[in-house]
């Protein structure tokens, strides 16, 4: 029996061995298959991981490019900004010369109608001394007339002209008050 026994515990051990070997096997092939299919998925995962930071690294590239466009961008309006101040300032320097101008060529408009204004007095002298002359007497009262409603007398001016020459406002009054002796005279 003891042999019978060792005999089936011999035979019995290597059916154990043999099936220690195989059970051993799938677990060995089981735990390879998982680290290449954790090797796999790491690999996959870097792939996708790198392959998101090619697309956000592209992105940011993009946005740079927007950002050096609006950067350039806003460059050009500061310098058109700066361009139209100092046409503004242009303008407004023309504009104040042309207000100068405006005012000196309203002076110059002004002596010139007061220039105007004297030799137009002076022209009704001369013709109230030539009518006066021709003995004209209703002539030189009209032209009188004219002379006072236009304010001549105070244009004649009291300079004389020379020493022994009566200034015009004085020569003036001298045939104003002719005229009226000579036509009070004439309506007696």
């Amino acid at each position: 029996m003891k042999l019978e026994k060792r005999n089936s515990e011999t035979t019995a051990q290597p059916q154990e061995t043999d099936k220690q070997p195989t059970g051993k096997r799938p677990v060995v092939v089981y735990i390879m298959i998982l680290f290449i299919a954790a090797f796999l998925l790491m690999a996959l995962s870097s792939l996708m991981t790198q392959r998101s930071h090619t697309e956000a690294l592209g992105q940011l590239q993009n946005s740079v490019t927007a950002m050096q466009e609006v950067q350039a961008t806003q460059e050009r309006i500061i310098a058109l900004q700066e361009e139209l101040a100092g046409l503004e300032d242009q303008l407004t320097a023309a504009k104040a010369e042309q207000e100068d101008l405006k005012d000196a060529l309203d002076n110059a408009n002004e002596a010139l109608d007061d220039v105007d204004r004297r030799l137009s007095a002076q022209s009704h002298l001369y013709t109230l001394m030539q009518q006066y002359s021709a003995k004209d007497y209703e002539g030189c009262s009209e032209t009188i007339r004219i002379m006072e409603t236009n304010g001549y007398p105070a244009l004649l001016g009291d300079i004389r002209p020379a020493t022994d020459v009566t200034p015009p406002s004085e020569r003036y009054q001298e045939l104003k008050e002719a005229v009226e002796a000579r036509l009070a005279e004439q309506g007696q």
